[in-house]
């Protein structure tokens, strides 16, 4: 068994809570969530529908801050940051998947990869070409670097996404329901693929999932019920 203690903490959570509303119609929605994420975890995070799963993720992916709480996000302590500084530390540390892979129509496959480089460099490169299109090749898709989206299937795009996610090598990756746009097959690919990026490049997984079949398939299930972490 590995010494659980020389592990890496990507991700530490405490006390996280988070309400909406004012003027005496507050709604709570996360009730004092605990979490830790380590170097390497392929984690899946299950709950049933308005249980606060989206409002955790945005949380994490420092797209919207917790009422009260603690954010450690690689040692590092978030909630006293200035805006600038969330932006840069989300660009560099985390990738996001999402169901609809939000890719920009009127670009490549390889633009879509590139952009997240560009916006953190300013201008495109040689090398922002040659990371994007090795990403794109280990997804699977070396011959589709010159496609836009909607010469995709859905799963290609997903897989573009998913390179997109890799582009500056970032330590997490959110994933919000990555398969469920897609039929059985194509679900079970991108899984895969998702799992082999995590066992290849030791990149921390969170993956949002309806589905209890993929959800066995993590090393680690968190399920969250009415804003607390139950299991």
């Amino acid at each position: 068994m590995p010494d659980m203690t020389r592990e890496k903490t990507i991700l530490q959570l405490t006390d996280i809570r988070k309400q909406y509303g004012s003027d005496g119609v507050i709604t709570q929605v996360l009730h004092g969530v605990n979490l830790s994420l380590q170097e390497g975890e392929f984690t899946a995070l299950i709950g049933p529908s308005g249980s606060g799963k989206s409002t955790l993720l945005n949380i994490i992916g420092l797209l919207e801050q917790a009422t009260s709480g603690s954010l450690r996000m690689q040692e590092r302590e978030t909630g006293t940051l200035s805006e600038e500084e969330l932006t840069r530390l989300r660009g560099r540390s985390i990738g996001f998947v999402f169901q609809f892979h939000h890719l920009i129509p009127s670009f490549t496959a390889l633009e879509n990869v590139m952009m997240p480089l560009m916006l953190e460099e300013g201008r495109p490169t040689p090398a922002q070409r040659e990371r994007a299109a090795g990403l794109l090749a280990r997804v699977g898709l070396a011959d589709r670097l010159d496609f836009k989206p909607a010469k995709l299937s859905g799963g290609q795009q997903q897989r573009v996404a998913i390179a997109r996610a890799l582009a500056t090598n970032p330590p997490l990756i959110l994933a919000d329901e990555p398969t469920g746009n897609l039929d059985t097959a194509a679900a079970d690919e991108i899984f895969k693929l998702l799992y082999e990026v995590n066992q290849e490049s030791g990149t921390t997984f969170l993956i949002v999932t309806h589905d209890p079949r993929l959800a066995k398939r993590c090393l680690r299930v968190i399920e969250l019920v009415d804003g607390r972490i139950v299991s």
